[in-house]
């Protein structure tokens, strides 16, 4: 289990403190300071995002309640607990019983698994919605129990941001990784770095951007000397990469937190951003290390031609540090009289420590009853649950120069304490039907401060399950991984920012196309010539247009085979690439060869040239000859425009 970083040296806060800036003082803005042009991370508001919470019954590999709970063998509850905020978790479509009792409102009380794919959707659709650049995914030792689950939530989250097209890059937390030197240069070699290919992937300076948390902090889950500190760092930037350290708050001075003699090893890094959890809880604080550590970071990191990326964080709920949103501000507003371009949010969906800006219990109607946790109310101050998303969202607005530099918080706890709820979605129909997949669209809704997302959901025996939420721009959306020649029945309702939900719409039915055996190759076994990290080729059968197998780059000819089971007769091939705008237009040179014993193979169609292009839905369809009789399919790829692999999402096989 990753170390709590609110752990490290508390007394640090303390050892630096000297006269805070009166609460009344208006400075105008200085300009924004970075050594580096925009980019990425260089003019941006970068969260960390731990995506490490996962419930028995999920599907992940540590199969169990990973970070709900003190023992992940058993469901959480008031006895076993690892969390101290209570999410709200009224978007997520897939949640998990809890053995919390119901929550104040009479509702059961469940949680949400990061290891979900529709969950990592709903966080990375958040990030866009309320002006988040780019997320940190925090990556600790995973040579222990906790790696194959780590591992494939890399996966997740890049498949989240290529489609709500936000960045991400990795950032790898060392705490008591006492093998990092070796370890951490293998997994980013082996592992990490072929994420680097996705469109997603966060660059700076035209780099692939790396995190390193943990150098040169004076505790003993980080005992490492300088030397295999700066030898990691020069290797990642011989690498080709954009390095950024996460360092300890007094890393300019070299003591308190810092161990001493770490300076060039500071001083090697890209970018510098000092941790500031558990340093900092009130408004006095915030102007304190406005004078003690931020205006001279900045300068000294100027003079280095190092780019700076301080901590803003929202404070802790069970510590009462938030003030309903003005200790979050008025760290913007240093930062933005300060002239930092770029911050980093610690941290998005922290709820162990209680400093996540995620989604929150508003009030004690949606937290367990007799729980113990508070909610954003504990002050007194009603606030909605995605305040601090919402407060995110506008400091990012001021620190980009497109909203004034002001200590005032502008954003309304509450929008006004609004309870009205969206109208009803209009006209939902059918606009396309496949085997697999329904597309959905609707007249948008209409609410008094605006409408933040639809839930779609599905009828079935007169009960409605929420299996999706799109996003409050949308008026259309497309259900996946669906079975063919089967009816279905939706509806959806309107979301706002306080928590309203509109009336369901009218309710629509259709069924899908072809029959239940259609796709001759769905959820067949498959084989690969090779596959990069844990794009498989299985992959391309799970029916699952967003998942996708990829083979080893650089090294074309390479195949892909499924097995049907037996000689079946083929007319077509159906191929496919996740329809995201994020996968550009690319052409991919495709041979198809068939065989009945899986030894011989006889060619089906020659070499040829086939296009994929995100506004058709990034598909090709290839006919094979009449009578074709086969039990096994091969593709061969000899090369492909967008990237240098063969690449599908979806490998279909239709019978004659």
């Amino acid at each position: 289990m990753g170390a709590t970083r609110r752990t490290i040296l508390r007394a640090a806060a303390a050892a630096g403190t000297v006269g805070a800036t009166g609460l009344g003082q208006l400075t105008l803005a200085a300009p924004a300071v970075a050594a580096s042009p925009p980019g990425d991370v260089v003019g941006k508001v970068t969260v960390g995002y731990q995506g490490w919470f996962a419930c028995a019954g999920d599907g992940a590999p540590i199969n169990g309640w990973w970070h709900w709970a003190q023992n992940w063998g058993q469901s959480p509850s008031p006895a076993n607990k690892a969390i101290v905020a209570w999410p709200d978790v009224r978007d997520y479509p897939a949640t998990y019983r809890t053995a919390f009792g119901n929550l104040g409102n009479g509702q059961p009380a469940t949680l949400f698994s990061s290891y979900d794919q529709s969950t990592v959707d709903v966080h990375f659709r958040w990030m866009k919605q309320y002006g988040i650049d780019t997320a940190a995914l925090q990556r600790f030792n995973r040579t222990e129990g906790e790696g194959p689950t780590r591992d494939a939530m890399a996966g997740k989250v890049r498949s989240a941001a290529e489609a709500h097209g936000v960045k991400f890059y990795i950032m790898y937390d060392v705490s008591d990784w006492t093998t990092m030197q070796n370890d951490i240069k293998a997994d980013w070699t082996t592992k990490m770095r072929a994420h680097t290919a996705s469109p997603g992937y966060a660059r700076q300076n035209g780099k692939p951007v790396v995190c390193i948390w943990g150098f040169g902090f004076n505790d003993a889950q980080r005992p490492f000397a300088p030397a295999p500190c700066l030898d990691v760092v020069n290797w990642f930037k011989a690498q080709g990469c954009y390095v950024i350290g996460g360092v300890p708050t007094w890393w300019r001075t070299g003591d308190r937190d810092s161990r001493p003699g770490f300076s060039d090893v500071y001083h090697a890094f890209d970018m510098l951003s000092p941790w500031m959890v558990g340093r900092i809880g009130n408004v006095g604080d915030a102007d304190n290390f406005y004078n003690v550590a931020t205006v001279p970071d900045l300068a000294e990191c100027t003079a280095h031609g190092i780019d700076y990326q301080p901590c803003v964080l929202p404070g802790g709920v069970t510590e009462r540090q938030r003030a309903h949103g003005d200790f979050m501000w008025r760290q913007f507003y240093n930062m933005g009289r300060a002239g930092v371009a770029s911050v980093y949010i610690s941290m998005f969906d922290e709820y162990n420590e209680g400093n996540q800006i995620a989604k929150t219990a508003e009030s004690q109607a949606w937290i367990p009853a007799g729980s113990g946790f508070l909610g954003l109310d504990e002050d007194g101050t009603a606030c909605s649950a995605d305040y601090y998303l919402r407060l995110t969202g506008d400091g990012g607005r001021m620190l980009k120069g497109q909203a004034p530099v002001t200590p005032v918080r502008p954003t309304p706890p509450m929008l006004g304490g609004d309870t009205t709820p969206p109208t009803v979605p209009g006209n939902l129909r059918v606009t396309s039907v496949t085997d697999t997949t329904v597309t959905l669209a609707w007249t948008a809704s209409t609410d008094n401060v605006g409408v933040t997302g639809y839930r779609i959901r599905r009828i079935t025996g007169g009960t409605a399950t929420p299996i999706a939420t799109a996003a409050g721009n949308a008026t259309q959306y497309t259900v996946t991984g669906l079975t063919a020649a089967t009816s279905y029945t939706f509806d959806i309702q309107a979301l706002d920012a306080a928590g309203a939900i509109s009336p369901p719409s009218a309710q629509v039915t259709t069924t899908t196309h072809g029959s239940p055996d259609v796709n001759l190759a769905l959820n067949r076994p498959t084989t690969a010539s090779s596959f990069t990290q844990s794009y498989g080729p299985g992959n391309a059968v799970d029916g699952n247009p967003h998942t996708y197998w990829e083979s080893a780059n650089h090294a074309f000819p390479q195949w892909l085979q499924v097995d049907l089971g037996a000689t079946k007769s083929a007319r077509r091939i159906v191929l496919a690439l996740p329809p995201v705008a994020a996968w550009a237009r690319r052409t991919q040179t495709i041979t198809v060869q068939g065989s009945t014993d899986g030894q011989t193979f006889t060619s089906l169609l020659g070499a040829s040239p086939y296009t994929f292009d995100p506004s058709s839905g990034n598909t090709a369809a290839l006919s094979l000859p009449t009578g074709t009789a086969t039990r096994y399919l091969r593709l061969t790829f000899s090369a492909n425009t967008g990237w240098p692999a063969g690449q599908v999402s979806e490998f279909r096989v239709y019978g004659a």
